[in-house]
């Protein structure tokens, strides 16, 4: 009787200890607490991404930076994909539309969609939902700053005349002149398909309420702090996605990033200190990734304050920052010295234009022969949040603060919260300003075009930096289909704009991320903007 007593007792002790077990797996599973996937007892479906900076708006249209699009990404779904499982900027027939032909005179897109596929509030994808989103960016009137960058221009302005459901399943743009990185700009994040219903039941609080086609639903945004997603059970591609929730992490150091990553707080991390991959690649229990690069780090000089207007002030300036140094100290190995906007990566890249090699002297007599031979004064703003192009926008700023110095120049470092930073300065109230670009679809006019063209002031373009000729050539390289002749044409596009010098370009990095060792299935695409629909743990 004793042995039974015992043995019963024994029974019951384990059976409360795998219920605890079991409770405190399906705590952490629900993505409430915080803990990481590789920690502890919690479960093996839950990613934890961690990231320097927080969503602006989960409205993809209605935003241009990179901690947006980390999150919309895994939401939403464009007519056409990039090739993301070959880390390419090549556009293939993955996305919602699963065919589409070209007339012969590149001004009408017919796009066959797919059938049996809903938003993740039960609405149907159709035709119609594609042409409410479309009609919805082109008359945004300033709501949406990538519609102007990549067609031209709000209403009658737009490159897109019309947008037409022929049927249920087929839509109909037609051009007011051919496009040729049409298709591409249609793969880009800013260009995903929402939610109709969602967008005019929430109206312009839609950003905090996303509804999309896409992996990952919605569930929670706790400002600074974390956004969680969890798997769309009735997303129409089998067996996807293979997580069963993710939570994207504001940790806005990227040491301390790197520290959380390492006690297993975090299972993933954007923004990795070139300085520290060498000890990440030394642990066993971690891992480095690379996005091969297609981005552009920056100094934006006004011209519309004063004296950025004077192109020998903004020529003194790229003369007297000694671009090499900051790599250097900033970037270890992982990044290039830049001589155009356009990165060496993408088609078009001028190899020949002659750089302004660092160099006090030339700066000084540019500055006496502008009327400035005591220098002046000016405001230098820095970057408050790590980005791939510019891991440590302070401490760069700093640098360039001394070296401007050396010329007469005396520069105050200012800097506001990245949504006001950015606010602030694409309406001109910088008189220079630290920036960067990852290009959104590896094309050369979406670097150019979108960041320097007149067409741009007001969204992209933060320098307000305007030439005809400049603008005669892009638009003519928009509208050919020759690779070859398109190429030239960025070419002269980039003498010009070196000759003008609104800007001074600083580097082109290829970005590291890290991650714990039983992350799989995770390929960082070039764009920036990663899909986490294949990522599980070992």
């Amino acid at each position: 009787m004793k042995k039974t007593f015992l043995l019963l007792i024994s029974m019951l002790m384990m059976f409360s200890i795998i219920l605890a077990g079991c409770s405190g797996s399906e705590e952490t599973g629900s993505g409430e607490t915080g803990e990481s996937g590789n920690s502890g007892g919690s479960s093996q479906d839950t990613l934890i991404f961690g990231k320097g900076s927080d969503a602006v708006s989960l409205d993809p249209a209605a935003v241009t930076g990179g901690p947006s699009f980390a999150v919309t990404k895994n939401i939403y779904e464009t007519l056409v994909n990039f090739n993301y499982e070959e880390q390419s900027t090549e556009v293939v027939k993955t996305g919602l539309a699963k065919d589409w032909k070209i007339s012969d005179d590149g001004k009408v897109y017919t796009f066959t969609l797919r059938e049996g596929i809903k938003f993740q509030n039960g609405e149907k994808f159709t035709a119609d939902a594609v042409v409410f989103n479309f009609n919805r960016w082109k008359n945004g009137k300033g709501k949406f700053p990538y519609y102007p960058s990549m067609f031209g221009g709000y209403g009658d302005k737009s490159v897109i005349k019309s947008v037409e459901a022929v049927d249920e399943h087929t839509v109909k743009f037609t051009l007011v002149r051919p496009l040729a990185p049409f298709l591409k700009d249609l793969a880009m994040s800013p260009f995903a398909i929402a939610s109709p219903k969602a967008i005019q039941k929430y109206g312009k609080d839609y950003g905090k309420h996303p509804v999309g086609t896409g992996a990952y639903k919605f569930v929670e945004w706790k400002p600074n702090n974390t956004i969680t997603l969890k798997k769309y059970e009735d997303y129409w591609k089998d067996g996807l996605p293979k997580l069963d929730r993710v939570i994207f992490k504001v940790i806005k150091s990227n040491r301390a990033r790197l520290t959380a990553l390492e006690n297993g707080e975090i299972d993933l991390m954007l923004g990795l200190n070139p300085s520290d991959i060498k000890e990440v690649k030394g642990k066993k229990d971690l891992q480095v990734f690379y996005r091969p690069p297609l981005n552009i780090g920056y100094l934006g000089l006004t011209v519309t304050r004063e004296p950025f207007g004077n192109v020998k002030v903004r020529k003194a300036m790229n003369y007297a920052i000694n671009k090499k140094e900051i790599v250097n100290a900033f970037y270890a190995d992982a990044a290039k010295v830049a001589v155009s906007p356009l990165p060496p990566t993408i088609a078009g890249f001028n190899s020949e234009l002659d750089p302004y090699e660092y160099n006090p002297e030339k700066a000084k007599q540019l500055l006496a022969e502008a009327g400035y031979p005591d220098g002046f004064k000016m405001e230098l703003w820095a970057m408050p949040v790590p980005r791939p192009y510019m891991p440590n926008g302070k401490k760069i700023a700093q640098a360039m603060q001394a070296d401007l110095k050396k010329v007469g120049i005396d520069a105050k470092i200012v800097s506001y919260d990245w949504a006001t930073y950015l606010d602030k300065a694409s309406k001109g109230e910088a008189d220079a300003f630290l920036l960067g670009w990852t290009s959104d679809n590896g094309d050369a006019d979406n670097v150019l075009y979108t960041l320097l063209s007149t067409d741009s002031i007001g969204s992209n373009n933060y320098t307000a930096y305007s030439n005809k000729e400049l603008d005669k050539i892009l638009k003519k390289a928009q509208k050919i289909t020759d690779e070859e002749k398109r190429n030239q044409l960025y070419k002269e596009a980039q003498e010009i704009i070196h000759k003008d010098a609104p800007w001074v370009p600083i580097v082109h990095s290829t970005p590291a991320l890290a991650g714990d060792a039983n992350v799989t299935g995770f390929k960082p695409h070039p764009t920036g903007s990663d899909r986490l629909w294949r990522v599980s743990f070992k």
